[in-house]
Formats: C-alpha cells, sequence, structure tokens
C-alpha cells in the first residue's frame, strides 16, 4: 500500500535545505554617537576637513602630544609624523584616518570617543582575527574576485568569516557564507575590528586624538 508524505531521505533532503536556507549571518549594524556631543563634532568636523586638504598642520592641530602610534612604544609628535611619512603627499594618513572617521563609533567615556563602530561595538562572540564585517547594505557578494563574478547573494551588514586568515587583498576579500559557500566582496565594503582604529580624549576642554594604531 501506498502511503501519503516523504520517505525518511527525502525528508532527511528537506530538513537540510531548510537549515542551509534559514543559515543567517551575525549582523553589526552601524553607529555613529559622535552628534550627542556637539564639541566633539565641532572638533570631528574640523579633523575631516583637514585630511580633506590633506592639510598637514591642521592635522597635527587635532593630535595628541603623545599620541601612540602603533603597539612598539612609538609614541608622540615626532614618531607619528615619522610613522605617517607625513612630509610625503602620498602618506596612506589621509585614506586610512579618513576611512576610520567616516564610519561612526561610541563614546568609551564622557570624555572617550573610539572609532569606527567596527572596533567599538564589535561582539565578543566573533573572533576578530577570523571575521570581517560588511560596512554597507546589499553588499554583492561574489563567486569570483572580480566585477563581473557571478553574484552569489547580497547581504548587509553581517559579520562574515574569512575564507582564510590573511585572506585580503587590495581590491577582493575571500569571505565564507553562512551556507559554507565560498565568495568574494570588495575589500573597501569590508572591515575588520583590527584594521586601523583611533581614540580620541577631552582634556582642559578640548578634544585630541590619542592613538592611531592598527593590529593587535
Amino acid at each position: 500500500m501506498h502511503r501519503e508524505g516523504h520517505s525518511p531521505l527525502v525528508t532527511l533532503i528537506v530538513v537540510a535545505a531548510v537549515a542551509v536556507t534559514s543559515a543567517q549571518a551575525p549582523r553589526l549594524e552601524p553607529v555613529d554617537q559622535g552628534p550627542q556631543k556637539p564639541d566633539f563634532m565641532e572638533f570631528r568636523t574640523e579633523l575631516r576637513r583637514a585630511i580633506g586638504r590633506r592639510d598637514v598642520a591642521g592635522l597635527l592641530r587635532a593630535v595628541h602630544p603623545n599620541i601612540k602610534s602603533s603597539f612598539g612604544g612609538d609614541d608622540g609628535i615626532d614618531a607619528f609624523k615619522q610613522h605617517w611619512r607625513l612630509d610625503r603627499a602620498d602618506s596612506k594618513l589621509w585614506r586610512e584616518l579618513g576611512a576610520v572617521l567616516a564610519l561612526g563609533g561610541t563614546f568609551v567615556d564622557p570624555d572617550q570617543f573610539a572609532a569606527p563602530y567596527v572596533y567599538s561595538k564589535w561582539p565578543e562572540t566573533s573572533d576578530p582575527f577570523d571575521n570581517v564585517a560588511l560596512v554597507g547594505s546589499n553588499v554583492r557578494l561574489r563567486g569570483a574576485s572580480s566585477a563581473s563574478g557571478r553574484v552569489l547573494t547580497t547581504m548587509s551588514y553581517a559579520i562574515l568569516r574569512r575564507k582564510e586568515p590573511g585572506s585580503r587583498s587590495e581590491a577582493w576579500t575571500a569571505i565564507v557564507l553562512p551556507d559554507g559557500r565560498r565568495g568574494y566582496v570588495a575589500s573597501h565594503l569590508v572591515r575588520s575590528p583590527i584594521d586601523y582604529r583611533a581614540f580620541f580624549a577631552r582634556s582642559d576642554g578640548r578634544w585630541l586624538m590619542t592613538l592611531f594604531v592598527a593590529g593587535d
């Protein structure tokens, strides 16, 4: 006699398919608490203008005398200028610090601000060395590291696992989708919490950048 319903094998396949399609990545929504304090917003606006003009003097006015530029003990204005080669027009500081400031951040306490939000709000449940965050909405995840690669799916503000440690080029980052597929995303649309980040502190009524580092 024929029984209505699926065989055990068909049922198993259906269950597996539902598990794959329902797999979801953690999300890290963008946040910027800067507007909560007008004096910080004024400081940050001026700093971003200096970056846009590549104005070294304007930048240095926003830098703390004992700024930390690395974890190797390179502290102070002179070390900062040397580290970033501010005597050169092609210094990478303008791009890196501009990217950090564009991604918001949060107040650690009333007199300290950490940027970007990818660093300051990174969840403890996601390994910062194995994962990256999408910093855009409807980001295309492709099957090849090319703008012509087939679009596998689109995702917004998701935390995704790197395909392998260090799997990031100038243009593309290799990632693993929640369903296990391998893909690629344009590197300017992803960020690691151990990429460059900045701290700002208010002292005697004045905001200054006290740290600008990458790594761990």
